[in-house]
């Protein structure tokens, strides 16, 4: 296999990946910096496959996503989702029972997990979010409610004037089962203070996370990359959320998200490039050996992209969707939903074996028109 590898100076790292070592912040920045990208996704490959074999997971889900409105409309440069107020051009706000019209869906198609966030609502009272989760789950028991980034949980704790605990406990009490990775952006202060001024800071996100872990309450993590960061800044920000990793082991997948600037205040930068897509899918699966779980968003990365990303680190290239509002605010042009045969066929043509999944990676099998979470 050596004979393959372009770039020599890989060599020392493939030989610690194959070991089951460590990567090291330096050998990180290499990892971005070398025209190898064949070698990177081979050796991210190798851990894929050591934690996953040859399975690819997908899950029948549904997003929903309760309001736009967001006091910091204005500060999230790259953000094309989020509105000033209601009154405001494309500002929505659902009340609970719209929200759960519309999550009949799930109840009827069989959706294993929602997923709802929003943007940071200056007016709605915390009992809006308890009420919203109550009905959920009294109507639909069985369906996963992965709701509220870290950034919406803290807004919520200040709102309510509660611990961010005490809110995450509150949240739980109500029907909260897990948290999406949103909002960490990038964690170094000298990229938010370019993309993102004012929003809470990554010790803030990683507090939030932290203490979901400690409740129990697992979560999922992301980087948003493609902007103004450098090899540094990512391998910064991938550390850290391994570091967290071995503190709680409460992160069950790593999101890596391409940044879509169109209609954003920074419409000037290019869209990224299939390599920068594969390149830091394989490089966080490289980095992020604690985690059990990388996924290929196809949402961002496009189906055939998606497809190519689970040889390059991916195991999992979430689901069904539905309605998908946040990306495609910033132009995306791929599909809003696709169908459990799209999703079944695009893994096999890709050579991995499709496992549907719920939202913590306990198979789902489906007979006589119901789902059942599989034995371990």
């Amino acid at each position: 296999m050596n004979h393959l590898i372009t770039d020599r100076s890989l060599l020392p790292i493939y030989e610690k990946v194959e070991a089951g070592e460590r990567v090291s912040f330096e050998e990180g920045i290499q990892l971005y910096e070398t025209p190898d990208i064949l070698t990177v996704g081979r050796m991210a490959n190798i851990i894929r496959e050591r934690k996953n074999g040859n399975r690819a997971y997908y899950n029948i889900n549904q997003h929903i996503d309760y309001s736009n409105v967001c006091v910091f409309h204005a500060r999230c440069h790259f953000c094309a989702f989020a509105r000033k107020n209601v009154q405001t051009d494309g500002a929505f706000e659902l009340t609970p029972e719209q929200f759960l019209e519309k999550a009949r869906f799930s109840f009827e198609n069989g959706c294993t997990e929602i997923h709802s966030v929003g943007g940071l609502h200056p007016k709605l009272p915390f009992e809006y979010y308890l009420e919203l989760l109550r009905i959920l789950r009294r109507e639909m028991p069985q369906v996963h409610l992965k709701f509220f980034t870290a950034v919406e949980i803290h807004h919520l704790a200040r709102m309510a004037g509660l611990s961010v605990r005490e809110t995450l406990i509150a949240l739980r009490e109500a029907g909260l089962d897990s948290i999406p990775g949103g909002g960490a952006e990038i964690f170094h202060e000298d990229v938010r203070a370019q993309i993102c001024p004012g929003k809470l800071s990554a010790e803030g996100w990683l507090d939030v996370m932290r203490q979901a872990h400690e409740l129990g309450i697992p979560t999922n993590a992301t980087m948003l990359y493609g902007h103004v960061e450098k090899p540094p800044h990512s391998v910064d920000h991938l550390i850290r959320l391994r570091e967290l990793q071995d503190e709680t082991g409460g992160f069950v997948t790593f999101i890596p998200l391409a940044f879509h600037p169109e209609n954003t205040r920074m419409a000037h930068l290019p869209p990224t490039t299939g390599l920068t897509d594969l390149r830091n899918i394989a490089v966080s699966r490289l980095m992020l050996d604690n985690f059990d779980h990388i996924k290929a968003y196809w949402i961002m990365l496009g189906i055939k992209l998606a497809q190519v990303s689970l040889s390059f680190g991916a195991d999992d290239i979430d689901g069904t969707v539905t309605e998908e509002k946040i990306t495609h605010a910033a132009g995306a042009v791929t599909p809003e939903a696709l169908t459990v045969e799209e999703i079944v066929r695009y893994i096999r043509e890709a050579g991995r074996e499709p496992v549907e999944r719920d939202t913590l990676y306990n198979e789902i099998i489906r007979k006589d028109g119901k789902w059942y979470r599989k034995a371990a």
